[in-house]
């Protein structure tokens, strides 16, 4: 029972965290007190389930117990400050809930991590923590600064939301549109969270990435008329679509060695009817309908054999101009190398360092495009600093093996 108890619950987690907490703070106001007191109900589960057996409504049973705990608190602030209004609460906030009574205000807690009161170092990190419940280390490897700093970030932004008395809201469409680039942005990051590799044994996290597409189609359905939303709908869909195939027999596949039979046919199909036809824009919507007509070119093709590469590097050229990136620089550099050759992807990246100083995947693909190309120390070379770089271990086992197939030298 305790194996599948604590299945459960981290099934549980996964599904329902940012769907739960919304709701809490949706019915409370209280971010501070719903975060804690949802923390505290899994934290019971984690004690109680293994022994007393896992409740046929876990979400409902997790509520309940959150909703409790923060009347719990809400009654102690009462009393400390004789804050009789505290206590004016609804009667059916504690009553047992079934499956259907959760609601999903998923969206309307992005838009509260969105509000432009909070920095915008702070936004997509707090939606990711909230709404996902990306743990904090996580975020903080995402966006390159220790997890003290990021835990520090977060903390100051939640206190301003409770300080400031910022309202979680519906997501009403004036207010939506304002802050549509921030809850794009928002929800792309929570998909690159789930295919960025960090220390640990795992590649991805399709169960992360699979909440932020799920995001990316409610957001769709609300506003299905915007370009922006349809691009991001649509790559992350193209994206997705590949997860199956990253993986095999517990090591890293490369995009051209992967099996195509295992890509999702109906998630490739509806993603590039999403962003084939889109037009032209500018800003965050432009660099969303380039990123997707890349992911459509690799969908198109049956085979790696038969992929458009000089249609891709020329998108990733378009990409580069408007969004002035290195890492899109890197990305046309291995697009070039497959056009024209791996001395010519090679020429793209070089200077590539001191904007990427501490990237192990600009020394992979230095290494890769060199070892192509027969020079072999620098492939040796590029390989051992990747190495150096690199703390996700199926990643370095990959990383590893072609270094071993150099030779000793």
């Amino acid at each position: 029972m305790s194996i599948w108890a604590d299945q459960v619950i981290a099934e549980t987690y996964r599904s329902d965290w940012g769907r739960l907490l919304s709701l809490l703070v949706g019915r409370t106001r209280r971010l501070d007190l719903a975060e804690d007191s949802l923390s505290e109900a899994f934290a019971r589960a984690s004690a109680r389930w293994p022994t007393d057996g896992v409740p046929a409504n876990p979400g409902g049973w997790l509520y309940t117990t959150a909703m409790r705990l923060v009347l719990g608190g809400l009654r102690a602030e009462a009393m400390r400050g004789r804050k009789t209004p505290l206590l004016v609460v609804g009667r059916n906030w504690v009553e047992p809930v079934g499956a259907d009574d959760l609601g999903d205000e998923r969206l309307a807690l992005v838009l509260l991590c969105c509000h432009p009161a909070l920095g915008p170092e702070a936004r997509c990190a707090l939606a990711l923590r909230l709404v996902i419940g990306t743990p904090t280390e996580e975020i903080a490897r995402l966006f390159l600064v220790s997890r003290a700093t990021m835990a520090a970030r977060i903390t100051r932004a939640k206190k301003k939301i409770v300080t400031a008395g910022i309202p979680l809201s519906s997501p009403i469409d004036d207010e939506l549109r304002t802050r549509l680039v921030d809850v794009c942005r928002t929800i792309y990051l929570a998909y690159t969270a789930g295919y960025a590799p960090g220390s640990g044994p795992d590649l991805l996290r399709s169960d992360l990435a699979g909440e932020a597409v799920e995001l990316a189609a409610l957001l769709h359905r609300l506003i299905p008329e915007s370009n922006e939303v349809r691009g991001l709908h649509g790559l992350l869909l193209l994206q997705h679509a590949r997860r199956d195939a990253r993986v095999y027999n517990g090591g890293l596949v490369t995009l051209t060695e992967q099996d195509r039979s295992r890509w999702r046919q109906d998630e490739l199909q509806a993603g590039s009817q999403l962003v084939i036809g889109l037009p032209a824009g500018d800003g965050y919507a432009e660099e969303l309908r380039l990123q997707g007509l890349i992911a459509a070119e690799h969908a198109k093709a049956a085979t790696a054999a038969e992929t458009d590469w000089p249609a891709i590097a020329t998108l990733y050229g378009r990409l580069e101009v408007l969004t002035g990136s290195a890492v899109v620089r890197l990305n046309r550099g291995v697009a070039v190398a497959e056009a024209e050759g791996p001395r010519s992807g090679l020429a793209v990246i070089t200077g590539l360092d001191r904007f990427l100083p501490d990237n192990h995947r600009l020394h992979a693909v230095r290494a890769d495009l060199a070892r192509r190309a027969g020079e072999t120390e620098l492939a040796r070379a590029s390989y051992t600093q990747a190495l150096a770089m690199c703390a996700n271990e199926m990643e370095r086992g990959h990383l590893q093996h072609r270094l071993d197939s150099l030779g000793s030298g």
